[in-house]
């Protein structure tokens, strides 16, 4: 069973993503909360596979709270559900340290699925924030990644796990950790999240307004 936490003040919403997620088999709702600070208060003991996570929260901002949880739980899973699609807090969201950005009013067996997909170590985007993330990735020819790497990171940035980018290119999963491995060590990062940074930071990415 996929393990799912909500943070999410809309009450309504809240309840019925609970509802869905409770409702349908393979998956349980352990805790929903109207807040991060109580979220971060509970969720060394919930410990679930994936969390939904608003921005626009009380207090503390969905963003400040993943940068919280991750500190604390760098391998927690973290998915941005919101109405926001601001460039800005896409781009704060994933460099935060969530591992996908989902627009709500997205189709609930679409959001099962995203959440699956998560889990499974994908990252799962909105199609149109995903279109929005690819086009800032348009590695500039400075760098010395290779057009294979390129290939690569298009593909995360499309929310693609290991295995999909393996099927798409004709490669093992091997060989795709080996070279995201490269890209890594070729950029100084350690994660998705800091390649995103990087790349922003030195303009390696060219931002399509």
């Amino acid at each position: 069973m996929i393990s799912v936490t909500i943070v999410e003040d809309d009450d309504d919403l809240r309840e019925n993503l609970a509802f869905l997620i409770d409702s349908t088999k393979g998956y349980g709702c352990v805790s929903a909360y109207p807040d991060c600070e109580t979220a971060l208060l509970c969720i060394d003991k919930d410990m679930p596979d994936v969390i939904l996570m608003d921005i626009g929260l009380p207090g503390m901002s969905g963003i400040e709270g993943i940068r919280e949880i991750k500190k604390m739980w760098p391998a927690q899973n973290i998915i941005v559900l919101t109405v926001h699609d601001d460039d800005d807090l896409v781009f704060e969201a994933l460099c935060a340290g969530a591992g996908g950005y989902l627009i709500k009013g997205m189709a609930p067996e679409k959001l099962l699925e995203a959440i699956r997909e998560a889990q499974e170590g994908g990252a799962p985007m909105s199609a149109h924030i995903a279109r929005m993330v690819v086009g800032s990735f348009q590695i500039e020819s400075q760098t010395t990644l290779t057009q294979r790497e390129k290939e690569i990171l298009t593909h995360l940035c499309k929310g693609k796990s290991y295995k999909m980018i393996a099927g798409t290119l004709f490669i093992s999963q091997d060989t795709v950790r080996s070279h995201i491995r490269h890209i890594y060590q070729k950029l100084h990062v350690r994660s998705k999240s800091e390649a995103v940074v990087k790349a922003l930071r030195e303009r390696l990415v060219a931002i399509h307004v």
